[in-house]
């Protein structure tokens, strides 16, 4: 059989076309003794202590190579993430893909090499995965779906009905940088400043937070909808008052004139690789003082504290008089973010 430059619908039927794929883009990318064996499933090795951590996601985003990553390496990281902030050590991935009929091969290899970099980066293995082919026109170049399996130590316990009034609550870094890197990319934008996305692992900054203090109440990252989505979640599943400090985001000036020039509010944008953190008041010193050691919390801030809102709600100290409500947005103002 002649090898193609291009995904075709062969290469989705199971037979030598199938077996070339794997063994051409993704074994030397992925390779380890569990994923080698190429099983139908993987043999898990697990703790004999603890719980255990799963989280599945699927990414779609367009374009699929943008400033600071491309949909592997997001893949990868939105994974490793959700896991993190569960309170979990992530260990391994499964990787689904659906490849429209067309997308050339050398996008695929170098989406895999990334996704294999960005694997071996988090301290997570890929260990078992699957491939399929759609026709031109039933996908979009390629659609992602990993799912991860990490193992929580004993002494953690995140989940917000632990939160407290008068916990801290922390932000790990500047907002909106991820969602404003793929307006500007998708649209053809151009800024005096360069926006890059922040789509980075954040298992190491969780690591080092929870050594500083085991109990942490409350982490989630803030993907799509942002900030105010999950703070908005938070507050009502806590069953607890929020108020932030508009002064204390911290936020790059040109993510924020950009989201000025777009009429779109920074609270609302995604990010892909920052947490917001829920902590014990007496603690909160500690833990930011880890965080910043740390390259994904350097710009680590508290933001604002548990009460002074009404139960369930987000309210925002304004820069000028008074508070505002934060609300999630009803729809998503920026779609295939993820």
């Amino acid at each position: 059989m002649r090898k193609t430059d291009f995904i075709t619908l062969a290469h989705g039927g199971g037979g030598k076309a199938s077996e070339e794929l794997i063994e051409d883009v993704f074994l030397p990318l992925f390779s380890n003794d569990i994923l080698d064996s190429l099983s139908d499933g993987a043999i898990l090795d697990a703790p004999k202590t603890g719980k255990l951590a799963f989280s599945t996601d699927s990414f779609v985003i367009d374009p699929i190579f943008f400033p600071g990553g491309d949909i592997g390496s997001l893949a990868v990281h939105g994974t490793v993430n959700d896991i993190a902030v569960s309170g979990g050590v992530p260990r391994y991935i499964s990787v689904g893909f659906v490849l429209e009929e067309g997308l050339p091969i050398a996008a695929l290899k170098k989406i895999a090499a990334s996704m294999g970099e960005a694997a071996k980066a988090c301290g997570v293995s890929i260990v078992t995965g699957d491939t399929k082919v759609v026709p031109k026109g039933g996908a979009d170049k390629i659609f992602i779906n990993s799912s991860g399996i990490g193992f929580v130590p004993e002494a953690v316990n995140i989940n917000p009905k632990r939160i407290r009034e008068g916990d801290s609550i922390i932000l790990s870094g500047t907002i909106g940088d991820h969602g404003i890197a793929i307006l500007t990319s998708r649209k053809g934008l151009e800024f005096k400043t360069e926006t890059v996305s922040d789509s980075q692992p954040l298992n190491g900054l969780v690591k080092a937070m929870l050594e500083a203090e085991p109990d942490i109440r409350m982490m989630r990252d803030p993907t799509r909808g942002g900030l105010a989505a999950s703070l908005n979640e938070i507050a009502k599943a806590s069953a607890k008052g929020i108020l932030i400090d508009e002064k204390a985001i911290p936020v790059k000036r040109g993510v924020l004139s950009i989201c000025e020039i777009l009429g779109l509010d920074v609270l609302n944008v995604a990010n892909e690789g920052k947490l917001v953190a829920f902590v014990p008041e007496e603690s909160s010193g500690k833990v930011l003082s880890a965080m910043k050691k740390e390259a994904a919390g350097k710009d680590s801030a508290i933001i604002g504290k548990v009460g002074g809102a009404k139960p369930g709600r987000v309210e925002m100290k304004t820069a000028f008089v008074g508070n505002r409500i934060v609300e999630s947005l009803v729809g998503d103002q920026l779609p295939r973010i993820c």
